[in-house]
């Protein structure tokens, strides 16, 4: 029986804990086979971002045809999607190709708090690749950039800018919850079967450095393996709670340090 396949777009992180790597781990750690498309390489670290460097479009292009020629791939994880063009070309590119499964990770900014994405990127992002996902995987501040409003601060704002996302063409949204208070994590996924709130412990933990890369990813495996979309989040949803809790056994850095990628293993 032939692994399945998915394919992740987004930037290479140095230290190895989210972007590309993050979502390779991922995939490993979901019994599926990663192959990559490189928008931009970063200097960064646990810390900070010292530096992007964005991969020209007409390379991106030919990363994205090269796999599609060769590969049989199940779903799609987009993450930093790097400048306008960049943007533009990922679209396009997927415009002609048959692809069930995206899960597009409107990634913003860093958990180290250097920003990846411009405001001309951010309007890029929102008429070019969002009506193209399966899924969107926002977090609180995501959700309120890509509405071009303030980050919701209660249930009541969250309902509303969950369901004008979905009104944007996606087949579905989930948003995070990382970033609220108390003693739940709570994250919202909308979809045509109305609302469901997912729910797991919030961890006090330094450990979060890819937090939303990883949880996308997981997403994608699910959907590469057949699961169906809620499953595929609950299943990812489990997961990442235990990646974060699990990652104050590994001492890695000096700021916010990775995920457990592998905790069901060692």
């Amino acid at each position: 029986m032939a692994i399945p396949i998915a394919l992740t777009i987004a930037g290479s992180d140095s230290s190895g804990g989210a972007g590309i790597q993050a979502d390779l781990k991922t995939f490993a750690a979901f019994g599926v086979y990663g192959a990559s498309v490189i928008t931009a390489v970063t200097a960064q670290n646990t810390q900070r971002v010292l530096g992007i460097h964005g991969v020209p479009p007409s390379v991106v292009t030919a990363q994205i045809d090269a796999v599609f020629t060769d590969l049989d791939i199940k779903a799609v994880k987009i993450g930093m999607a790097g400048e306008p063009a960049t943007i533009e070309a990922i679209a396009s590119a997927l415009a002609r190709l048959s692809i069930r499964h995206i899960v597009l990770d409107p990634v913003m900014v860093a958990s180290s708090g250097g920003r990846l994405l411009s405001p001309e990127a951010v309007g890029a992002l929102r008429k070019k690749l969002v009506s193209r996902a399966k899924l969107i995987t926002p977090n609180l501040p995501e959700a309120a950039a890509l509405l071009d409003e303030a980050v919701a601060s209660d249930e009541s704002a969250i309902e509303s800018q969950g369901r004008r996302l979905l009104a944007m063409g996606c087949e579905a949204v989930l948003i995070k919850g990382g970033h609220r208070q108390g003693p739940e994590s709570i994250d919202y996924l909308f979809s045509g079967d109305g609302i469901k709130a997912l729910s797991a412990p919030r961890i006090a933990t330094q450990n979060t450095h890819g937090t939303g890369c990883s949880l996308s990813s997981a997403i994608a495996a699910g959907l590469a393996k057949g699961e169906g979309l809620e499953i595929a989040v609950r299943n990812a949803k489990t997961w990442i709670t235990e990646a974060i809790a699990a990652g104050t056994r590994l001492d890695v850095g000096h700021g916010h340090g990775p995920l457990h990628h592998f905790h069901r293993f060692y």
